[in-house]
């Protein structure tokens, strides 16, 4: 199953794991009034396709141009970049050549942010268990990072007879090098998480395929196991958030 980044986001949203708000845009003036609803003063106007790396992909009618995602500060400045993306070829890492076309975008709150750390959930068929997979490290450049610092993706499996757990987070959490407040934040951000995930996914001890419910890849794209995957920011940030 392929879904969208906001599709994704709907979908956490149901299970408590807190996103920024944002809203799909079909048409310019859609992605206008979408950023009309958000308080501003930044915006990011997002390609919706289904592939990754949209942030360092490049336009065919404009290939020394903008990515495919945009952090703007205005509202007339969504509009613009909205313009200049739908309907459009996108090509990134995970395309091809030929590229996608640009139907949709995702017009979201901007957020300041300190330090990102990247989650994700998926069935290792090694354990047959749900993981649990994090890292300080992440984004478009995950595929450098498992090749040449698989220390720094760290991984806690969870048991099926007893299920999540606040183990399963604390560790997760003090590898991250979180402290405090953070850890507690962090572990009800996870457990959310863990609930987003299928039932079926959450109950069966060998599946012959992973879920593929994904809003965005992070730590599991080198693995090919990827699922539904978020962000976790904590408190106290500074910095504007870009892909």
């Amino acid at each position: 199953m392929n879904i969208h980044e906001y599709q994704g986001k709907e979908l956490l949203k149901r299970y408590g794991v807190t996103v920024l708000d944002g809203y799909v845009a079909f048409t310019p003036e859609e992605a206008e009034a979408a950023a009309q609803k958000l308080p501003g003063p930044v915006y990011v106007v997002k390609s919706q396709i289904h592939a990754g790396g949209r942030g360092a992909g490049r336009f065919t009618n404009d290939p020394n141009g903008k990515g495919g995602v945009r952090v703007v500060k205005s509202v007339e400045a969504v509009k613009e970049a909205a313009t200049a993306m739908l309907g459009s070829v996108l090509v990134t890492k995970q395309t091809g050549p030929e590229g996608k076309q640009v139907n949709r975008l995702y017009i979201e709150a901007g957020c300041d942010i300190a330090r990102e750390l990247y989650i994700s959930l998926l069935i290792d068929r090694e354990t047959s268990r749900i993981t649990i997979m994090a890292s300080t490290e992440g984004g478009m450049e995950i595929e450098e990072v498992a090749e040449h610092h698989p220390e720094k993706i760290l991984r806690t499996a969870i048991d099926p007879a007893a299920g999540f757990s606040d183990f399963n987070a604390r560790k997760l959490a003090f590898g991250l090098g979180l402290k405090g407040k953070q850890v507690a934040a962090f572990g009800k951000f996870v457990a959310a998480f863990y609930k987003a995930l299928p039932a079926p996914a959450r109950s069966w001890r060998w599946m012959p395929r992973s879920p593929s419910m994904t809003a965005r890849c992070s730590a599991t794209r080198t693995s090919r196991r990827c699922a539904t995957t978020a962000r976790w920011t904590p408190r106290n940030s500074t910095r504007s958030r870009t892909t």
